[in-house]
């Protein structure tokens, strides 16, 4: 007989079902919200330069509240239910920008707004690998890519549809748009399966500082992390500053919706098709080199030109600078993190990797953009270079795995 803890997951197509039910929602509020976000700040009368100073604090805040979402959801396998809690806060927060003016009250809106939108995807995502991976199953349940792919294809169609809404609206609809779909989060979050490998006691005790140090430790995790935010981290000028130079320059709202979707486009023919087989083919470390390459080559052409059949030949690279490096990224840590670990995991990846580098890069945007203008774009693309060699010495140490401790 053995002690371990029961695993029930269902069978593959219902974990499938649900998790692209409850991606669907979650992307598809980021895309009616996230590509105009910066631009509806605009509005309010808020500058360049506090736009980017807004947009890195609360990013910069991040890295407490996914992480702690994360050690909570972990020690209570709670995951679920966090998920659904912080999906409510968002939605509010979200509607609490209409009331908004002045820079106090922007602020302080954005920072409530982007911690409780932190935690949303990495707790998503920690509840989707555990179920695509059981417990010590010989094959995974399902592709986490499809249900990720399933969430860029929602972004896609959120994005398209807040584009005609602002032009027969107003930008306002963007908060109405997420508010509302964020209210169905908690509905969708309740029928997807939550592995529950760590809910006894004893495994939850050994969620602590040393298992975090431990967690830290790890070549493998480390260097993943660090990968992440440099070219992840490369995506803060484009993110925070396209659409206001994309608008400046005169492209409509539904062209500018067109562009960020076929970017988003691009990330669900990586994650659905294309990316599992060169990860498969090229391994994590030679797709994360693909994707450097690619974010390096994106971002020098974007630093030059607002020409708009150029902008729509480069934005499919996103498929590569984002969605192969995040496949990449998510096999690595399947691979060198222990189930009981995985929500934690994925906050510090997601928060501390890709937000800390993001809340920086968002900040020094602000004011390069502010100073140097377009040109600043193609800084980013120094991040990416900066990423291979950290890509070859992951290939060399790809076998340092971690010990489960809920074994």
């Amino acid at each position: 007989m053995t002690d371990a803890p029961t695993v029930r997951l269902a069978t593959s197509a219902g974990p499938l079902s649900r998790f692209v039910a409850l991606y669907a929602l979650l992307f598809a509020a980021f895309g009616v919200s996230s590509p105009f976000l910066p631009a509806f700040v605009e509005t309010r009368g808020i500058g360049l330069e506090e736009i980017g100073l807004i947009f890195a604090a609360g990013t910069a805040l991040r890295l407490v509240s996914a992480s702690l979402a994360g050690r909570l959801a972990d020690r209570l396998a709670l995951r679920r239910e966090t998920l659904a809690a912080c999906a409510v806060v968002a939605a509010v927060a979200a509607l609490l920008y209409l009331p908004a003016s002045g820079l106090a009250a922007i602020a302080t809106v954005s920072i409530v707004h982007a911690i409780a939108l932190a935690p949303l995807t990495a707790l998503a995502d920690a509840l989707a690998l555990l179920a695509a991976t059981p417990f010590r199953a010989q094959r995974p349940a399902f592709e986490y890519g499809w249900v990720r792919g399933t969430g860029s294809a929602a972004f896609i169609v959120g994005s398209l549809a807040v584009g005609g809404t602002i032009g027969s609206i107003g930008v306002e609809s963007i908060v109405w748009l997420q508010a509302i779909l964020l209210m169905v989060v908690p509905f969708a979050a309740r029928f997807v399966p939550d592995d529950q490998r760590v809910s006894n006691s004893s495994a939850v005790e050994l969620v602590t500082r040393e298992t975090l140090r431990t967690l830290l430790g790890n070549v493998v995790f480390r260097r993943v992390v660090l990968v992440a935010a440099l070219v992840l981290g490369s995506h803060a000028m484009h993110d925070t500053f396209a659409v206001i130079r994309w608008s400046a320059a005169g492209l409509s709202p539904m062209t500018i919706s067109l562009l960020w979707s076929i970017s988003v486009a691009a990330e669900v023919v990586v994650f659905l098709l294309i990316g599992p087989w060169l990860v498969r083919t090229l391994g994590p470390a030679g797709s994360i080199m693909v994707a450097a390459l690619a974010g390096a080559a994106r971002w020098s052409v974007a630093a030059v030109t607002v020409d708009v059949t150029i902008l729509f030949l480069i934005q499919p690279l996103h498929g590569l600078t984002f969605a192969l490096l995040h496949l990449a990224c998510m096999r690595l840590l399947a691979q060198s993190v222990p189930p009981g670990l995985a929500a934690t995991a994925q906050a510090i990846y997601g928060v501390v990797g890709v937000g800390a580098a993001s809340a920086l890069l968002t900040s020094v945007s602000g004011w390069l953009y502010s100073q140097i203008g377009a040109i600043a774009f193609a800084a980013m693309s120094l991040l990416c270079l900066a990423a291979l060699p950290l890509a070859i010495k992951l290939r060399q140490s790809r076998d340092n795995v971690l010990p489960d401790p809920a074994q």
